[in-house]
């Protein structure tokens, strides 16, 4: 018998805070955005973005709600999944990233990420220009 493949390979930045869905099967979604430059006809560069829906399911789910934020940059490796749904006769259809494995750039791993409430505000005088010789 033949095999086959799916699998897709991914390294941008995250465009928003994971959302959670915890339950029976924990998910997070988060979407990644990769970016392609180019010189066109004209000689001049142009970018394109793609933007990329990614899900992940398992152990994973607490890797991402302990770690991932907005704007961090991921290598994400999975494979494309499709679906559709019909409301109203109106047939729509999904591009999916099931995610397999997810490792974090250019990230201090030594500390995760602190939730609003956590942050810490800084203490004392606060104004940028205290600091300054004139």
């Amino acid at each position: 018998m033949a095999r086959s493949l799916n699998k897709i390979m991914l390294i941008g930045h995250v465009g928003q805070d994971p959302e959670i869905k915890e339950g029976t099967h924990s998910m997070a979604k988060f979407s990644i955005a990769t970016s392609r430059k180019w010189k066109g006809a004209n000689g001049e560069y142009q970018e394109k973005t793609e933007w990329h829906s990614c899900t992940a399911w398992g152990k994973l789910v607490a890797i991402i709600e302990q770690w991932v934020k907005k704007g961090d940059l991921l290598y994400v490796e999975g494979r494309v999944e499709y679906s559709s749904t019909e409301k109203d006769g109106v047939k729509r259809y999904w591009t999916d990233i099931n995610v397999q494995e997810l490792s974090m750039l250019g990230k201090d791993l030594s500390k995760p990420k602190s939730k609003p409430e956590e942050q810490k505000r800084p203490e004392g005088n606060t104004d940028p220009n205290d600091d300054l010789p004139f």
